[in-house]
């Protein structure tokens, strides 16, 4: 039976990029900013290039939502290798209070349509870290997860994942259908190549919305306000132990 695997492409501010917040703290500054695709996600396609080039694959799906940059995003998983891709247009502004809970909507939406085998996506963003889209998405299709996988094998319809815990790592076998979120030591994501750029500059990207797929992807939280890290203040050095322990004690520690 053919494998085709639907992968997350979210596109964020890039990682290089100091974040700014808005004078009106509502948020963080993305006008004139840089923007790429998420850094686990690409470690995400490039897992599904490389089942496809295992053949294990039949097909590889990117899929972005969010206003029409991401098409910028879908480029760049085609010159990775993918060979489709589906923008579900979010316009501005309602792509910033895009949760995962909708993303997860639209995912098990066209994983039905797509009559897909296997979804892959990062183990979070680097935006939000909200490290919930996979597991949302699991659940709202009934199908076995795998999260934080660092090693993937496919053995016919069922597959032996290691995955990074707390503890060390722990191999699972899960039953296909299922949904795996990619960790950082899972692949080391390729370099598009120049032809390959060109050649998926030429490549159709599908444009829906969530409307087109019948999915309420209305916020379910608010955000009150976003505030930068407090500075942290300075230390002072002391000179031997028992100053040490009675700045301990005046500050309470001791």
């Amino acid at each position: 039976m053919a494998l085709r695997v639907l992968v997350g492409c979210k596109r964020v501010i890039d990682y290089a990029v100091k974040v700014r917040v808005k004078p009106d703290k509502t948020g963080v500054v993305t006008d004139g900013v840089k923007h790429s695709m998420n850094p686990f996600d690409e470690i995400a396609i490039e897992e599904a290039v490389r089942l496809k080039e295992k053949k294990v694959a039949s097909e590889v799906v990117a899929i972005s939502c969010g206003p029409k940059q991401c098409q910028e995003t879908l480029r760049t998983a085609l010159a990775m290798g993918a060979d489709r891709a589906i923008h579900v247009e979010v316009p501005e502004p309602e792509s910033h209070t895009l949760e995962p809970l909708g993303v997860a909507k639209i995912f098990s939406k066209l994983a039905k349509d797509e009559d897909v085998g296997l979804i892959i996506v990062g183990k979070q963003a680097i935006d939000d870290d909200c490290n919930q889209t996979g597991q949302l998405t699991a659940a709202l299709l009934d199908w076995p997860q795998a999260t934080f996988a660092s090693e993937i094998t496919v053995d016919g319809d069922s597959m032996k994942v290691i995955r990074e815990v707390d503890g060390g790592l722990e191999t699972i076998k899960v039953n296909m259908p299922a949904v795996v979120s990619a960790d950082l030591r899972l692949n080391e994501p390729r370099y598009a190549t120049l032809p390959n750029i060109m050649k998926a500059k030429k490549k159709k990207i599908d444009v829906k919305t969530p409307a087109d797929l019948g999915v309420d992807i209305s916020p379910r939280t608010e955000t009150l306000s976003v505030e930068d890290p407090p500075v942290r203040q300075a230390g002072s050095k002391v000179e031997d132990v028992s100053e040490l322990v009675e700045k301990l004690k005046s500050h309470g520690f001791v």
